[in-house]
């Protein structure tokens, strides 16, 4: 050990080399088998991080298939140890209900008349059979006549659903296309967005590619309609919305009305996603709305902090200053997915009840997992807008 000696080493072509060697540094049996399975789990991290990208390709079914493959050969303590610039055990470990309940929708031969109904999509089996599949069947329950299918915005989302549960979802691009190969002749797209934010953009841009491919295209207004020039500016959608989701949270409160609950001291705090395009000042235009609706105790948040007085701290202060000693957090989000699960109601120091239990202000701090998608009023609203378009 750790000294010196010669060997003759044997090369691929027959030749002999003479080599002096030192062995050192010795590793146990045990320390072997460690290594084993930090490569066995650095793998599968990897085939993970492969597969959370935005973009697809001909390779990207199979890299999911492989992907799932190799996590299903790990034992539980290799699971445990997968981490990498993405990928953690959650990601397949993770149970967020059972897939089979959900339908993706892109079945064939399907019509003339085709109601795509477009969302940014969740891996949370649950909430996207319960809020998106709830959504689309309510458009489908109102218009018979049309072939309600899917398509999701959020490829790392396809990818995600489809390595873990097998459940393959089109994305708009393989969508469109499938309506073509259908020979789709009238084509109706119905955004589950909010607003007329970067996602709907993006709809809009790739429906361009494919606007000759059909004798009509049309496309109806997201939830919050039209979104107007400054945070003054309600309409009659952000009203209806506003009532629809406040109306539930008061009831999942045990409230009979908002307020009882105001006199209770409790306070309804929705957050949503944010953005920084121009069309986040809809969160501000739906605390203007809860405003002119009397609900002063509701506020409106978001994740990202823009604008700027819905960042957490922002909306902390004003819920302290108001008065209310009950907070009650759900999701301004059509699905209840990761932000509501983790960024809203996680244990983690950064997730929102963390930061309004940290702040000591409050005497309860509760957390309402219910997406809007699953709100009757709220699909009622998205039927509206098609309706509009088809009329």
């Amino acid at each position: 050990m750790d000294e010196p000696f010669q060997l003759a080493l044997i090369g691929t072509k027959g030749k002999w080399y003479d080599h002096e060697v030192t062995v050192s540094d010795v590793q146990s049996a045990e320390a072997e088998e460690g290594d084993d399975d930090m490569a066995a789990a650095k793998k599968v991290a990897e085939l993970i991080d492969a597969i959370y990208v935005q973009n697809w390709t001909e390779e990207t079914d199979a890299q999911c298939e492989a992907a799932k493959k190799a996590w299903d050969e790990l034992t539980d303590e290799q699971k445990a140890l997968v981490e990498g610039e993405v990928a953690d055990p959650d990601y397949f470990g993770n149970d967020t209900g059972d897939a089979s309940k959900d339908d993706p929708l892109n079945g064939d031969e399907i019509g003339e008349n085709e109601l795509l109904v477009v969302s940014f999509g969740t891996s949370f089996n649950d909430s996207r059979a319960e809020d998106i599949g709830g959504i689309e069947k309510a458009l489908a329950a109102a218009y018979p006549e049309w072939s309600v299918r899917r398509a999701f915005t959020a490829q790392i989302i396809i990818n995600h659903v489809n390595a873990r549960d097998g459940e393959k979802i089109d994305n708009v691009d393989q969508a469109l296309q499938r309506a073509v190969d259908n020979g789709v002749k009238n084509l109706v797209i119905q955004p589950t967005h909010l607003m007329h934010g970067a996602e709907y953009d993006e709809l809009v841009d790739t429906l361009g590619k494919y606007s000759d491919k059909f004798e009509s295209v049309k496309i109806a207004e997201p939830l919050l309609g039209e979104v107007g020039k400054d945070p003054s500016i309600v309409n009659e959608d952000k009203e209806k919305v506003a009532k629809a989701i406040t109306e539930a949270a008061v009831k999942d409160a045990g409230y009979d009305t908002i307020d009882a609950a105001d006199e209770d001291g409790t306070a309804f705090v929705f957050m949503g996603h944010g953005t920084s395009h121009t069309a986040n000042v809809t969160y501000s235009q739906m605390q203007t709305q809860m405003q002119e609706l009397g609900y002063k105790n509701v506020f409106i948040g978001t994740v990202e902090g823009l604008p700027e007085e819905t960042e957490l701290n922002a909306v902390i202060e004003a819920v302290k200053t108001a008065g209310y000693k009950k907070v009650i957090l759900r999701p301004l989000m059509v699905v209840a997915g990761d932000h509501a699960n983790n960024d809203m109601a996680g244990d983690e120091e950064d997730s929102w009840k963390s930061g309004f239990e940290k702040d000591g202000s409050f005497d309860s701090i509760e957390c309402q997992i219910s997406g809007l998608g699953g709100i009757p009023a709220v699909q009622e609203v998205y039927v509206s807008h098609t309706g509009d378009v088809l009329n």
